[in-house]
């Protein structure tokens, strides 16, 4: 059997396994903590089965309904309605479907109509519900810190604008813009004041691609990715699985690209070079840890080996064995094949264009006639807007959802050019540290308050349309320059107008009136012009002779270098004060509520660290992460925290390395080549969820390779057939005379992005602990990822398992129950019953899948004893409250809670048929967790009808069921993961 690790400490003998450390140091504890302990509780109680009765004798508080007066027409009390929107943070961009009960949004989904992504959501765009009801957004504006009524507001500015100084600039910086409404009111503004400057900011910058390709096709864009008709990808310090472009849309694709059912047979070969193991190297078949400073010398590498295998005369560069046998694969998948680097540098963008030039890539897997419209923002564009500030030819800057202080503060230049303008608005959705240096602070609605549209590529069209009205004083930035331009009429009313002359023609209305139209795009958040094309551009070999001279030889320096990076929760740190993404486990490192240093196991061993040793990086002091395959002499820490005006969840939390980030070249470089690190003494304990449980030395993943595979599908799963033939049990089997709910979960496909995580915890009001009760091991998510290692510890490989409730035929919970809280369901459905639980805690004594949780603590108000609410986030505030999902109940302190297979989904699907009058279809029901799924892993349905998809995967030579030796009978099941290598052959 294959030895699989959780964490170094797995590899040590016992009496060597270091001691948990707590922190000695105070990084950012903030007010997480409680003063009461289970011994009080008990104590209060009294340690008996009589204290259920006591709890049960509680008067609950009295919550009175308000009945409607006068009822909304698209109101009905209990029943969801679902309108198209679109998420857009400045960053991704996911059409989604938003589900409202009684007027309040509650979750979050994605559009099945966009077939980018085909239905699916992040993480983060899950996630982006809770900023909704964050109560630390700005509330009204406000003039140099004093409440000001919009009307005033309005006065003043109309004011300052009809007597303003020609000589001036007044800059309005922005995010990327792709509505192509915004975009025509910018230049109607504009051309009511001709001296008004738009220029645009993104938060994490890639103008280095979008200058290369300048350079290659003579116009500066971002190509459409296809990674779905690529049969080989080789990606340079890019994690497009995470956070690169469209992560959303990339997950699917390279999902598409790898599954192995339905009697596929061919699944993509991916390979990675990266200095820190990434959500996507981890995903790899191969990866090749490599410090960054070597990035050039890899691919011109690449370049010269692709070139001689193509004909071309160059120059004999001895590069890496590993890079020699890329560039043969490469060359035998022309036009199928797809490199990549997620690098701000020009020389690097360059070489990458040309290698994919050489490879026939254009045209195939990757599309310039059809690109992407974000991250449009130009690091030099950015530069020259902060000499302009400094020579005082801006007179106003407007920042419209941008905070360049906290993204870009390069070296405090920042802040003294802005400094300079005389007058500052910010205009902002959430606390920014920009907004503190505006005089006006002008308060933006969340997105799911406001209209807008989008189009993210050419021709395709969707629509942002309000939810709820909006919570606060609140008013969308281009209202604001309808007001001071003296435009007539809403933003809607510009939306609709412009559609109506410049987007509706006869062949996407197909016949219909306008009216007839428009309504229809609002029901489907979606419209595609197919007729409607970008300009073609044509290549044109780029000059790279310099790049190859520079990059001809690896860095042969010692220094230590630091690479910046987002990770998968909190990104660029645009979302921070989200507590649901802040307690989601980094898929790598399985870390939440904090940031830190990671460095590889060799470099610790140098300098004698552990895990939670505080060091100081360039004077920042954080603790350490010995995270297993990481370049050896390679730093790194993620950006995205350490905000100082966030709210109430991300102030103060973590560190903020933005002030790392430099110009080089004329672009915001996320690496620095040399840093200097020292150990404090201190030590600060992470909070990190992978070592909470254990594999015990069993046979959890298995996992075979493609060639081995297509010799024998059940290859790596030989222990399933030799388990069925000694199954033997002493119960009674169950007899499912309707429906036998059952999932599998394709471990080829997962790529282990946690959307599924956070969608479960927003569909089934799963309650945020917060660092201290995570660090206790008392996290209470349904469902979590398992992350293991497996090889060497320089360069291990890593498996994934998603593991929830498995819902049990044969349940061990049940039998234990003294009260039978925990029951089993005619549909195979293991149920709890919140009422009747005592919190004895056998039931999760005697999972061996340990999924229940326990609620510690009054988490979510429903509890009934005083002073023993933990709720570091403010998830009782009144106004987070409005997310719960009514469906669920919210349960109390003392309880075992679990994974339910979204059964209220369940019974709201087979009432809707019932109500029809028709059998229920296979896959109209999909829990929270499948919906979200960009990597469509989940699958879902009646084991009962042969028919359904799932009855056909049990079927597959593939699956299997966890610890399925105990004869436990789980109506989950996994398929096996295929690594597309050669066993026998790797690159490293």
């Amino acid at each position: 059997m294959k030895e699989y690790w959780r964490s170094l400490e797995d590899l040590l003998p016992a009496e060597e396994a270091p001691q948990e450390k707590k922190s000695s140091v105070v990084l950012s504890e903030g007010a997480d903590s409680s003063s009461n302990s289970r011994r009080d509780f008990l104590k209060y109680f009294g340690f008996s089965i009589a204290s259920a009765a006591v709890l049960a004798g509680c008067e609950r508080p009295v919550k009175k309904a308000i009945p409607y007066l006068i009822q909304p027409e698209e109101v009905k009390p209990g029943t969801a309605n679902y309108y198209a929107s679109t998420f857009y943070d400045g960053a991704e961009m996911v059409p989604i479907l938003v589900k409202v009960r009684d007027g309040r949004p509650i979750k979050i989904e994605g559009n099945d109509l966009c077939q980018m992504t085909g239905g699916s959501a992040s993480a983060r765009v899950q996630a982006s519900l809770l900023n909704l009801y964050d109560e630390s957004r700005p509330a009204q504006p406000t003039l140099d810190g004093n409440p000001i009524r919009w009307e005033d507001v309005d006065a003043k500015l109309l004011e300052t604008l009809s007597t303003w100084d020609a000589e001036k600039e007044f800059v309005i910086l922005t995010p990327s813009i792709i509505s192509p409404s915004t975009k025509q009111l910018i230049h109607d503004f504009k051309t009511k004041y001709p001296f008004v400057v738009h220029e645009t900011f993104d938060a994490y910058s890639y103008s280095a691609l979008k200058e290369a390709c300048h350079k290659g096709f003579g116009s500066a864009v971002i190509p459409s990715f296809r990674f779905d008709k690529a049969k080989m990808v080789v990606g340079f310090n890019v994690d497009f699985l995470g956070t690169w472009l469209q992560p959303t849309a990339f997950g699917r694709q390279y999902a598409s690209a790898r599954k192995l059912t339905e009697g596929q047979r061919e699944m993509m070969r991916h390979v990675q070079f990266e200095p820190i193991m990434s959500l996507t190297g981890s995903n790899a078949d191969e990866r090749i840890p490599m410090s960054a400073s070597d990035e050039g010398y890899y691919l011109s590498s690449l370049y010269m080996a692709v070139a001689q295998r193509s004909g071309m005369m160059v120059a004999a560069v001895k590069g890496p064995d590993a890079i020699d046998k890329v560039a043969d694969e490469l060359v035998a998948l022309r036009g199928q094949s797809l490199v990549v680097s997620g690098t701000n540098d020009v020389s690097i963008q360059s070489l990458v264009l040309e290698i994919n030039h050489l490879l026939q890539n254009f045209g195939k897997t990757i599309n310039v006639d059809k690109p992407i419209n974000l991250y449009q923002g130009c690091d030099k564009k950015f530069d020259a807007l902060l000499s302009r500030m400094e020579s005082s030819a801006v007179g106003a800057v407007m920042f419209w959802e941008t905070n360049p202080l906290y993204h870009a503060p390069l070296n405090g230049r920042t802040k003294e050019a802005i400094k300079k303008v005389p007058l500052r608005i910010g205009v902002q959705s959430q606390q920014t540290e920009t907004a503190l240096v505006c005089s006006y602070q002008l308060p933006a609605p969340h997105f799911l308050e406001k209209w807008d549209d989008m189009e993210l590529v050419d021709g395709v069209y969707t629509i942002t349309q309000p939810a709820i009205r909006p919570l606060f004083k609140t008013r969308a930035p281009q209202e604001n320059l309808m007001a001071w331009a003296g435009f007539e009429g809403s933003y809607y009313d510009y939306i609709k107008l412009y559609w109506k002359d410049q987007i509706y023609n006869a062949d996407i209305a197909k016949g219909k009136q306008f009216e007839t139209f428009w309504k229809i795009s609002l029901r489907d958040g979606i419209v595609v012009d197919k007729n409607k094309k970008g300009a073609s551009l044509t290549y044109s070999n780029i000059n790279i002779s310099s790049s190859t001279n520079n990059y001809n030889s690896p860095n042969s320096s010692n220094d230590l270098e630091l690479v910046l990076y987002q990770t998968v929760p909190v990104g660029d740190g645009t979302l921070a004060n989200n507590p649901w993404l802040q307690e989601l486990p980094e898929p790598v490192s399985r870390v939440c509520w904090d940031n830190y240093v990671s460095v590889s196991p060799a470099f610790a061993a140098l300098r004698g660290w552990s895990q939670g040793d505080v060091v100081d990086v360039n004077g920042l002091e954080m603790p350490v992460l010995v995270q297993p395959g990481q370049a050896r002499n390679t730093l790194a820490i993620a950006v995205g925290y350490g905000r100082s005006n966030a709210g109430r969840v991300a102030s103060d939390l973590g560190k903020n390395v933005y002030p790392f980030v430099e110009l080089k070249n004329g672009h915001r470089s996320y690496s620095l080549p040399k840093v200097e690190v020292v150990a404090t003494g201190g030590t600060y304990e992470l909070a990190a969820t992978q070592s909470h449980h254990s594999m015990e030395g069993r046979e959890l993943v298995r996992e075979t390779t493609i060639a081995e595979f297509l010799a024998n599908p059940a290859s790596g799963n030989e222990t399933h057939a030799k388990v069925e033939k000694l199954h033997t049990s002493l119960y009674h089997e169950h007899e499912y005379k309707g429906h036998h709910w059952g999932m599998s979960i394709d471990l080829n496909s997962c790529i282990g992005c946690n959307a599924c995580v956070v969608a479960c915890s927003a569909e089934n009001n799963v309650p945020v602990v917060g660092r201290n009760e995570v660090r206790r091991s008392h996290e209470m998510h349904w469902l979590r990822l398992d992350r293991y290692y497996a090889g060497d510890t320089d360069n291990p490989g890593v498996v994934r398992q998603p593991v929830m409730c498995q819902h049990c035929d044969n349940a061990p919970c049940e039998n234990v129950c003294p009260v039978a809280a925990t029951n089993h369901s005619s549909e195979g459905i293991n149920q709890m019953a919140y009422n009747r639980c005592i919190g004895t805690r056998y039931c999760n004594n005697n999972c061996p899948y340990k999924v229940r949780r326990f609620n510690w603590y009054d988490y979510t108000g429903a509890d009934t004893i005083p002073n023993n609410r933990v709720d570091p986030a403010g998830m009782t505030l009144d106004l987070k409250r409005m997310v719960l999902n009514p469906d669920v109940t919210v349960r109390a302190k003392g309880v075992i809670e679990k994974c339910s297979m979204c059964i209220q989904r369940i019974q709201d699907k087979k009432l809707t048929a019932k109500k029809d009058g028709r059998q229920l279809a296979d896959g109209e029901i999909k829990t929270a967790c499948q919906q979200t799924c960009p990597a469509d892993a989940i699958t879902f349905g009646d084991m009962n009808d042969p028919q359904s998809k799932i009855s056909k995967l049990l079927k597959d030579a593939r699956q299997y069921g966890l610890l399925e030796e105990l004869h436990t009978l789980p109506s989950v099941v996994y398929l096996s993961k295929v690594r597309n290598k050669d066993k026998n052959k790797t690159l490293s």
